[in-house]
């Protein structure tokens, strides 16, 4: 096999050998929240990156998952879902989402087996269609929650849908995949690969994603707070780690890191929901945050949380901003 050599200072790519034919790029997955979306991207790097939730509108931040293989490398890039946007919040998630899918290769359009297409659907791929010439695959997720006769059904409404809005061509492929089933997920990689353009690898072989520590934390901490409550938390809870730092004094084989955390919500009631009963809940959700937050730092972790109400933060421009959005 051929090997092109790259070892040019200061071009923003990695020296080293890789194959002639090796392809590198960005993809990413929309669709109607909770389509599914983190939970493939999961499922293609093999480990837990995406916040993933029952609840729609739960991923806040570009989170980069990047796939690695011998003939080629995918950067998965995780927007919130695409929807009507009802709240200031709402458009920029959506100015969020539009920025990333002008930048990205290719685009995975998410539309579960188990719910018909609807309106919500129709409008992403009318957004979708705006974007000229880039290619986008269509992949129904949730296939193992349906059967076959309904599945054939829906791959055939998911392709009509694509010739109706990008006119004869359609989609540039229609794929099903079961992400918790482990059900055609390399497939859905190879689909993806092939409309990835031909490059060098993009990152280090040892990287899953390039997402700051402090917001994986904080998504992990916003994961475990949003964990069996049944309300309207998702959108009114926002996470702000204001600073991981070592503990001083600490023998250098038994390392601390203390990690302050603010959650803020929007009104006392949903702050007395998040503490729980003489604070047990908060307990909880630090105890379970903290398991996760170790496993992805290696190191022990001291995890300070306060939870903050700040009045109507998501239609409050300087809230916003200050919060990260």
């Amino acid at each position: 096999m051929s090997h092109e050599k790259n070892n040019e200072p200061g071009d923003g790519l990695l020296s080293g050998e890789w194959p002639a034919d090796f392809r590198a790029g960005f993809t990413s997955f929309v669709g109607r929240p909770n389509a599914g979306k983190s939970t493939l991207t999961n499922a293609l790097v093999g480990q837990k990156i995406a916040i993933t939730s029952a609840k729609p509108q739960t991923t806040r931040h570009t989170i980069r998952g990047i796939v690695h293989r011998d003939d080629a490398q995918l950067v998965l890039v995780d927007t919130p879902g695409l929807h009507r946007p009802r709240t200031l919040l709402g458009q920029r998630l959506n100015d969020l989402v539009a920025d990333t899918l002008a930048e990205v290769d290719a685009i995975g359009f998410c539309l579960p087996a188990n719910e018909k297409i609807g309106p919500g659907d129709r409008f992403i791929a009318a957004q979708l269609a705006q974007l000229r010439r880039k290619p986008i695959v269509a992949i129904v997720t949730k296939s193992d929650l349906v059967d076959r006769a309904t599945l054939a059904k829906q791959l055939m409404a998911v392709a009509d849908l694509g010739t109706e809005t990008l006119g004869e061509d359609g989609w540039a492929a229609v794929i099903p995949v079961s992400a918790t089933a482990d059900f055609q997920v390399q497939a859905v990689a190879d689909v993806l690969v092939a409309q990835m353009p031909l490059s060098p690898p993009l990152y280090p072989g040892g990287e899953l994603t390039d997402e700051p520590e402090a917001i994986m934390v904080a998504e992990l901490i916003r994961e475990a707070a949003l964990e069996g409550v049944r309300d309207e938390l998702p959108h009114s809870l926002a996470v702000v780690v204001e600073e991981m730092i070592p503990r001083e004094g600490r023998p250098e084989d038994k390392p601390l890191l203390d990690v302050h955390v603010n959650l803020y919500v929007e009104r006392s009631s949903q702050k007395a929901i998040i503490i729980g009963h003489q604070g047990a809940r908060l307990r909880d959700v630090g105890t379970r945050a903290r398991k996760g937050i170790e496993a992805l730092l290696g190191t022990r972790v001291y995890l300070d949380l306060h939870v903050k109400v700040a009045k109507d933060w998501q239609r409050d421009p300087k809230q916003l901003g200050r919060l990260g959005f």
